[in-house]
């Protein structure tokens, strides 16, 4: 199931989203440190935009996409998540928010990962 691209996103959303949920747990944390300013987390979209795909074959007979590297199919690079500081003071409802949409992005998620599994269960079975 490596293979498929599908689960490497998902797999590097959810590490993307436990950083920064723990970002937001830093944020809250330090609500009432004097001079504290809010840290956030790059978005997603833009660290995989940043990371870029490169398509190459899996398989020696496969036909040569280029370079004729046999690295796997469709791979992005691991990166660090980049935490930047703002100039705001932290804001605790701002925060729960944030928290929110962390939970609700990784219930969807974890349910297109199910879906996609059944799915390919079921193609197996037959």
């Amino acid at each position: 199931m490596d293979s498929a691209y599908l689960f490497g996103i998902s797999s590097q959303r959810n590490a993307w989203l436990t950083a920064r949920q723990s970002v937001v747990a830093e944020n809250v944390a330090n609500a009432d440190t004097p001079d504290y300013k809010t840290k956030d987390i790059a978005p997603f979209e833009d660290v995989l935009n940043q990371v870029g795909m490169k398509m190459a074959a899996d398989n020696d007979a496969h036909i040569s996409m280029g370079d004729g590297s046999s690295e796997g199919v469709a791979r992005t690079g691991y990166q660090d998540w980049v935490v930047t500081a703002g100039d705001k003071d932290v804001a605790i409802e701002q925060e729960m928010l944030k928290a929110g949409e962390v939970s609700r992005a990784y219930s969807l998620n974890t349910s297109i990962v199910k879906a996609f599994h059944r799915m390919l269960l079921n193609t197996v079975k037959g």
